[in-house]
């Protein structure tokens, strides 16, 4: 545990709040998943995100997002809760609006041995923010995003 704590002390204080906000936010989002649906938990999120983009370049943009990632990806590594690639996807959505990066939820859907089975990842810019590139790729996306923050344009 003090190992974790001298871990936890020794990153910036941004990343202190990435990680404390994701560690919060995945077991709520898990659960509203649970317990009131995707749809509901989604436009949840939705109602909470800033309308206004940040005016970041694209490179401090991409440096930002991968950030988030990763302490979303410790969080659940450290957290109670193991969430759905859905939940954690959501969570992560979710934080980059917070962070005004521009990106989308992505669902995908294989079959495998006769059973079928969905992934969620995030994307931005076309690419995922939040796993390998090779995992999400045995996966059809649907066409849609199921959630994308205005571009920068708008």
């Amino acid at each position: 545990m003090w190992e974790r704590l001298r871990r936890f002390s020794a990153l910036e204080r941004p990343a202190q709040s990435l990680f404390l906000r994701a560690i919060v936010l995945l077991p709520v989002v898990s659960l509203s998943l649970r317990w009131r649906g995707f749809r509901v938990t989604r436009a949840a999120l939705e109602r909470f995100l800033s309308n206004a983009n940040s005016k970041q370049d694209n490179t401090a943009a991409s440096g930002r997002a991968a950030l988030v990632a990763h302490m979303v990806n410790a969080a659940d590594r450290h957290g109670l809760v193991h969430p759905s690639c859905l939940a954690k996807s959501l969570a992560l959505w979710w934080l980059l609006g917070r962070e005004g990066i521009t990106s989308e939820l992505r669902i995908g859907i294989r079959k495998q041995n006769e059973k079928f089975e969905a992934h969620a990842w995030v994307e931005r810019d076309g690419t995922a923010v939040n796993e390998p590139e090779e995992h999400h790729r045995h996966y059809a996306a649907f066409d849609g995003t199921l959630s994308s923050l205005p571009s920068d344009e708008e």
